[in-house]
């Protein structure tokens, strides 16, 4: 897939890192957060940083709003220092020996505004991100939100046209996390280029981003809205991201054949070919005996392999054909008598199972 001049960020490229091959085609609009989420190893970092220019791409080009930032065939690249990106980075990396609202001229400063300009851009924003008074403090004096806070002002002070974000809330403790959650959702909303946002927390995702990518081992496995995604999970990895038990299969008719055994009985009735199935752990029911009379037409043996407590519930770990995560309440775990080891049955209405077909997402042409 190869995507057209666009007034926000496009990447058609390719990035090699010894032995590591990141393809990926992608394209974000002015004001749109799109979010990058991935297993550790996955390529978003170094999405991140052939975007921002830390590192070349080794094939295809990356455009922002029309300008070239990098392109092999004509050999032009714009530097870091070039390009109009603001970039916050997982530990921010805050100045230590300047105080914050030198750190937050420090942007304007470096692209090329002058002393007064950038401290009059730094006021601007430490007010705006509600931070005048701690413009005197250096970062070893401020708490993690406040830091996160300062980082950001100080991405957004340079007026980038795109904004970089890695893991801008992994630094935070859950307490704060949520409040600079909100916060950051309110600055996103009034910054008008686009936004990369990388997270692994699928909730921070779900809450930031308009639209999200999936990569895995450097490729795009799945793209779409975070309420498509969440829904109809492409793999394993997104499936445990979100909390669904997934499921491959070939349907015929109103049957899936499990691919690793057993079958499910969906409420389509003209299934043909390749299907996921996705499966939310609190619509499966368990019982300690056979149930009779169900109207429930997916019914099988399990035993319990593991359990953990999850706030308010219990999940369950159930090896059977098919295997699958339950959750249960603590108190029909007490009523059942459910420990490791336990032999249990397992019942789905069909009407419970999210059934699709499986995405494929083509790689970039980069033979141009």
């Amino acid at each position: 897939m190869t995507h057209g001049e666009s007034d926000g960020l496009v990447v058609d490229a390719e990035v090699r890192r010894g032995s590591f091959v990141l393809a990926v085609s992608l394209a974000a609009a002015p004001g749109q957060v799109l979010g990058l989420l991935g297993p550790n190893g996955a390529g978003k970092s170094t999405l991140l940083n052939a975007v921002a220019g830390l590192t070349p791409v080794s094939a295809g080009r990356i455009t922002l709003a029309g300008q070239v930032l990098d392109d092999v065939d004509s050999e032009t690249f714009v530097e870091a220092a070039g390009r109009p990106v603001g970039f916050v980075f997982q530990n921010y990396r805050l100045f230590p020996n300047l105080t914050v609202a030198e750190n937050v001229a420090f942007s304007p400063r470096a692209r090329g505004r002058g002393r007064q300009a950038a401290r009059s851009a730094a006021a601007h924003w430490l007010d705006r991100l509600g931070l005048a008074d701690l413009a005197g403090r250096r970062p070893d004096q401020l708490s993690g939100g406040q830091a996160q806070r300062v980082a950001l002002a100080r991405a957004l002070a340079g007026e980038p046209a795109l904004l970089l974000l890695d893991e801008p809330l992994s630094a935070l403790d859950a307490g704060t996390r949520l409040d600079v959650q909100t916060e950051l959702k309110r600055h996103l909303a009034d910054f008008a280029g686009p936004c990369l946002l990388v997270t692994h927390d699928a909730l921070e995702a779900l809450v930031l981003a308009d639209r999200l990518i999936v990569l895995e081992n450097g490729r795009i496995v799945q793209e779409g809205t975070p309420a498509q995604i969440a829904r109809q999970p492409a793999t394993e990895y997104v499936a445990k991201l979100v909390g669904l038990n997934l499921y491959h299969g070939r349907g015929d008719g109103s049957e899936v054949a499990l691919t690793g055994g057993g079958s499910f009985t969906v409420a389509s009735q003209d299934l043909h070919g390749e299907v996921l199935i996705a499966v939310r752990p609190s619509a499966i029911v368990v019982s300690s005996q056979q149930p009779q009379g169900s109207s429930a037409r997916n019914t099988w043996p399990a035993k319990i392999t593991g359990l953990s407590l999850l706030a308010d519930r219990v999940r369950l770990d159930l090896e059977g054909q098919p295997s699958a995560l339950v959750d249960v309440t603590p108190a029909a775990m007490a009523e059942l008598q459910l420990s490791p080891g336990s032999r249990v049955w397992l019942t789905v209405k069909a009407t419970e199972l999210e059934v699709y077909a499986p995405t494929g997402r083509q790689q970039p042409d980069l033979s141009r």
